[in-house]
């Protein structure tokens, strides 16, 4: 079990940045969740971000703080991307990335398994690197094709199954857990986790709003479906279930010099603030509008490119207002992995959001349907 991170008391005030940013953040609600993770050299943000949601709605639901494996969601991902891959006949993209529903879909079909029952490292590594891993698949995916080998049968999958289980391990049908043997199957029945309790949401003008669509990005394989709000409601939403209690799963553009992990902030400055002056002054924001996001997102301005974990909300010393965010690039930078996002770069530069369907006001609820 991981150590538990207690909730920050309302009243801290912490400095984050380098030494030389100004800005100052007050805590305003912090949701209890695992310790921060490396994803190290491997492109599955997309696992890190759920398995650390999955863990802070395991926190909520009183079933303690339990290290969930990330590597899991990967080995049984891979095997559907590479189907996909051949049945598109090479047309699509082939890679490590995925989306958050991605997780909870594994987690349907096969379940779950503690850290300690598969860490998808061989004896003695500690850091995941996938740059062999994901070239050899990839690799082997192209020769199946280009050598017409997908037409003499199912071969080709045995060899995707031996590279994975040479790099990552054999997924245990069953393991021990405080005493107890489980399949990943039963631990998930146990840990009370249900797919279906969880929703991703979206907001975008190309679709209408209040309707489920399948999301245009590249690492939606699986072709997941997310309902479609108004971008004031994605706030909303948002910052509503930080304010009950419950945690978020975001997928975001993070391409903007102004998303910086070095300075544990992300902000949308106004066009007239020079960048020499970002984290260096306090600068006035733009209110990205509904128009404006969608051009930056058929631009591709904007773009599918990390997901993280929402665990809190914060304001710094003006009142603005912040989500807190837990990222998976380790603990080196001044908040320990984390980062204060603010509101308006939240609205312009979120692709998506994934949560429990509970954490979604009522209203919205009727609204779409959830």
């Amino acid at each position: 079990m991981k150590k538990l991170i207690s909730l920050m008391a309302i009243a801290v005030v912490l400095t984050a940045g380098a030494q030389d940013n100004p800005y100052k953040f007050t805590d305003v609600k912090s949701i209890a969740r695992g310790e921060t993770e490396d994803q190290c050299a491997t492109g599955t943000c997309w696992s890190f971000a759920t398995v650390s949601f999955l863990e802070a709605e395991l926190i909520r639901m009183g079933k303690g703080n339990i290290d969930l494996s990330e590597m899991y969601n990967v080995r049984m991902t891979y095997p559907k991307k590479a189907a996909d891959y051949v049945r598109y006949q090479g047309k699509n993209q082939f890679g490590p990335g995925a989306l958050a529903h991605d997780a909870i879909n594994v987690m349907a079909e096969y379940g779950i398994v503690p850290e300690s029952a598969y860490t998808g490292l061989e004896k003695g590594v500690t850091e995941h690197d996938h740059g062999g891993l994901d070239a050899l698949l990839e690799s082997t995916l192209k020769t199946a094709l280009e050598k017409k080998l997908v037409e003499q049968g199912q071969e080709w999958k045995k060899a995707i199954e031996g590279i994975l289980d040479a790099y990552l391990g054999r997924v245990p049908k069953e393991f021990e857990y405080s005493g107890k043997t489980y399949t990943p199957a039963s631990f998930r029945d146990a840990m009370g986790l249900k797919a279906s309790d969880y929703v991703s949401i979206t907001s975008f003008t190309h679709h209408p709003y209040y309707t489920q669509f399948v999301l245009e990005v590249p690492d939606n394989f699986s072709h997941g479906m997310f309902f479609n709000v108004q971008l004031d409601e994605l706030t909303s939403i948002t910052e509503a279930a930080i304010a009950n209690g419950y945690s978020v799963a975001w997928d975001a553009d993070v391409s903007e010099k102004t998303f910086s992990f070095r300075n544990a902030m992300a902000i949308m400055p106004s066009d007239d603030v020079k960048p020499e002056d970002y984290f260096k002054k306090i600068v006035a924001e733009k209110h990205v509008t509904a128009d404006q996001r969608q051009e930056a997102f058929e631009t591709l301005k904007t773009t599918d490119d990390h997901l993280m974990h929402i665990t809190g909300t914060a304001t710094d010393q003006n009142g603005t207002k912040y989500f807190t965010v837990k990222n998976s690039w380790g603990k080196n930078n001044p908040s320990g992995g984390y980062q204060y996002v603010s509101y308006d770069y939240f609205r312009a530069k979120t692709v998506a959001i994934l949560l429990h369907r509970n954490a979604v006001p009522q209203d919205i609820r009727k609204k779409t349907g959830i």
